[in-house]
């Protein structure tokens, strides 16, 4: 009689320990196995919280003009890193920079996934003269040089700061229409697109019930290397006087305004450009944390174990 209650008592115990991990568990334990991916998180979530603290946490205004104190060197009258040839405080201009750069980078991010996804979707799950057209339509913007058509759309219709976000957008999804294509080009062929239609789930119903979150590892792990594009293309139009405007402030506008100043005090380019280096290497190495987690064969091919073994084989 004891032991059976025994057995009784402890069997609840024995489901709980033998309960599988949670999906998002199992997924955040492999993410965290890749020490680079979480130094990229880290650091990607450090830029955020700036971002968001800004006000808080920049002394001064960032477009504040002070000629009677240009180009200080750091930590001279209260001004951390200097100040350039206006007399503007270089560590609040790097605070609210982070702002514009980071919006640019996600909201850029997302409107061209939303768009390649919407567009690949399409064309891979109907096919035919549909896909035809959307392809060629994708080979034509892939044979123009985007950064000459970004500039030239930017000096004629204007610089402000949605043209950039729109134009930037409107030529950065064509590679996520060919992935995602791709994608939908092997799953409508599975046996459960075969049963959807045989219920009478429409055409768009199956594309985005099913087919599209099918679909959605390698989207999310090309939407988080676009947050990288677009941040380094703000920059480039931002240095050719082409990205955000004064009174704004960006990385890309501070690299600009520092190029005359390079043998005088380099510093002032190294700033903005060690910023946007160590923020697009930490949104390429969350990339690559986020491919291991949700692609399997890179799993396979990049797990601990594996690069333990090559550790002790070949760096004795």
């Amino acid at each position: 009689m004891s032991e059976a209650s025994v057995t009784l008592n402890e069997s609840p115990a024995v489901v709980k320990q033998g309960r599988p991990a949670s999906a998002w568990r199992t997924g955040w334990k492999k993410f965290s196995a890749n020490r680079f991916a979480l130094i990229g998180l880290i650091v990607m979530v450090f830029f955020l919280l700036v971002a968001f603290a800004a006000p808080l946490i920049a002394p001064f205004s960032p477009s504040k003009i002070d000629m009677m104190v240009p180009n200080l060197p750091a930590g001279t009258d209260h001004h951390v890193l200097g100040t350039d040839d206006l007399g503007r405080d270089i560590f609040s201009r790097l605070v609210y920079s982070s702002q514009v750069s980071l919006l640019v980078g996600f909201a850029v991010a997302f409107a061209a996934v939303l768009i390649g996804t919407l567009i690949g979707a399409v064309s891979g799950f109907f096919g035919g003269f549909v896909d035809t057209c959307f392809m060629r339509l994708v080979d034509v913007m892939n044979s123009i040089p985007l950064l000459f058509l970004n500039i030239l759309v930017l000096a004629i219709f204007g610089n402000k700061f949605y043209y950039m976000i729109l134009v930037l957008s409107l030529t950065s999804w064509m590679g996520v229409a060919r992935l995602v294509r791709g994608t939908f080009l092997q799953l409508r062929e599975m046996q459960y697109v075969e049963a959807a239609k045989a219920i009478g789930v429409s055409d768009w119903g199956i594309i985005f019930r099913h087919l599209l979150r099918n679909a959605s590892a390698p989207i999310i792990v090309n939407a988080t290397l676009m947050v990288g594009g677009a941040i380094l293309t703000e920059s480039a139009l931002s240095y050719l006087g082409l990205g955000i405007q004064i009174p704004q402030t960006s990385w890309g506008q501070m690299l600009s305004n520092s190029q005359q100043y390079m043998l005088i005090d380099p510093m002032q380019a190294v700033y903005p450009g060690f910023c946007i280096l160590i923020v697009v290497l930490a949104v390429n190495f969350i990339g690559d944390g986020l491919r291991d987690v949700l692609d399997p064969r890179q799993r396979a091919m990049l797990s601990p174990r594996r690069l333990e073994r090559w550790r002790k084989r070949f760096l004795k």
